[in-house]
């Protein structure tokens, strides 16, 4: 099979999927016969990354693999396509949210004794239901509460590809602290895909 073909094969993968494709996945499209190596494909997908640059999207490498998304710069724009506006995080979510990325693994006490505050059930629900946090385990102590950490979704939908690449943690205070209804919310036009068309919940 020619590079070309192989390539065209890639970029379309990326176009029809709902989320992103890693190297194993891409594999898989391939009947054994034809598979092509993998610094071959990796290469394709470099090629596809280099054509990008000057388009209205990217080829972008988040923790699940790669997907085609929307320049950020080009959200006042492009949010337009749905009529619905995303929904704004609270500054107790995000602060919640943050606590878990940056403290990983937490209780839901450890989140209190932090904030001062107590923790809504509702806020631990909303994360979870969004697939941004998941229980790990339970801490062996009287109670065995739930432990916290991020998932890869949440990498994901951050546009990380690991947790290394989380802001300063003093940046993510001065944001919540100056705008808490802003953060994070320009992220919702920045997928390239109908999944991202149909699920405008925040």
């Amino acid at each position: 099979m020619n590079s070309q073909l192989i390539r065209q094969i890639i970029e379309g993968a990326f176009l029809a999927a709902a989320k992103p494709l890693d190297a194993p996945f891409l594999e898989a499209l391939f009947e054994d016969c034809e598979r092509p190596p993998r610094d071959q494909i990796l290469a394709a997908i470099e090629e596809i990354e280099d054509d990008c640059r000057d388009r209205g999207y990217k080829l972008m490498r988040v923790a699940s693999g790669w997907r085609f998304q929307v320049n950020q710069e080009l959200a006042p724009w492009i949010s337009r396509l749905w009529e619905e506006k995303p929904k704004r995080y609270s500054k107790a979510m995000l602060e919640t949210l943050a606590l878990v990325a940056y403290r990983q693994p937490v209780t839901r006490g450890d989140i209190e004794l932090v904030r001062g505050v107590a923790v809504s059930t509702d806020i631990i629900r909303g994360l979870q239901e969004r697939g941004w946090i998941a229980v790990i385990g339970h801490r062996d102590v009287p109670g065995r509460p739930a432990l916290y950490s991020t998932t890869k979704l949440f990498l994901d939908y951050f546009n990380l590809t690991s947790l290394q690449d989380l802001p300063p943690l003093k940046e993510i205070k001065n944001l919540v602290d100056f705008e808490p209804d802003m953060i994070f919310a320009s992220q919702d036009i920045g997928e390239f895909g109908s999944e991202n068309a149909s699920k405008k919940d925040g």
